[in-house]
């Protein structure tokens, strides 16, 4: 039995640098046949830590946060758009998207963790909000979600006011920050070595082949 490849990606369900790294990333293991030989681990990160229960307007967000004209923001909606596209991932950009807390659904992933329905969890909170307009900080949503992926959803909002599970998730986040992760997606193979940023196929095989032959 050999020791499999372990990757955490750090990372925020309302990312869509993230999905796009990790569709690539999914991609490149399976187009090398290493599905066998990875095991992918979801590490807590949220962009907007402090974003108010009600959420604010995707585009003020962006102008306020990064300073981005709102032509600068259709284009690079766009880009992501057609980029998801190739990837089979389908991004629906509104005008009254709203950027969300996503506190709760790190919780209910460490939970989704225990099941090895992490990644199953995580890109249908991905796809609730990018594909779907669904508001993942709702618990209404986020108990379809469990139910969508086949987890104990009154079990898993139970986590969400334990103060216990809360406090794992803000220790994660805090141990990753401390390791120096400012940015998501953030890809770190075997605690050794790490790349940010949705990188391209062919640089993650690069990256993947590499790893296993050693």
């Amino acid at each position: 039995m050999t020791k499999k490849l372990k990757i955490d990606i750090v990372s925020d369900v309302v990312c869509p640098w993230c999905i796009i790294g990790y569709k690539r990333l999914e991609k490149a293991i399976s187009e090398l046949g290493l599905d066998d030989q990875v095991e992918i681990e979801w590490q807590p990160f949220e962009l907007n830590p402090h974003m108010l229960p009600q959420g604010q307007n995707v585009t003020e967000h962006i102008t306020e946060k990064y300073g981005s004209t709102i032509e600068q923001q259709k284009d690079s909606q766009q880009r992501m758009t057609d980029i998801g596209e190739e990837l089979g991932f389908k991004f629906d950009y509104f005008e009254d998207m709203r950027m969300v807390n996503t506190f709760d659904a790190h919780v209910l992933l460490e939970y989704a963790k225990e099941f090895g329905k992490q990644t199953d969890l995580n890109m249908r909170l991905m796809s609730s909000f990018f594909s779907e307009r669904k508001d993942v900080s709702d618990k209404a949503i986020l108990k379809q979600a469990l139910l969508d992926v086949g987890l104990n959803a009154e079990e898993a909002l139970s986590k969400l006011d334990n103060e216990e599970a809360r406090y794992e998730v803000r220790n994660k986040q805090g141990k990753w920050k401390n390791m120096g992760v400012n940015s998501v997606p953030t890809i770190v193979f075997n605690m050794k070595s790490a790349i940010t940023g949705a990188q391209p196929v062919d640089t993650l095989k690069q990256v993947l082949s590499e790893l296993i032959s050693e």
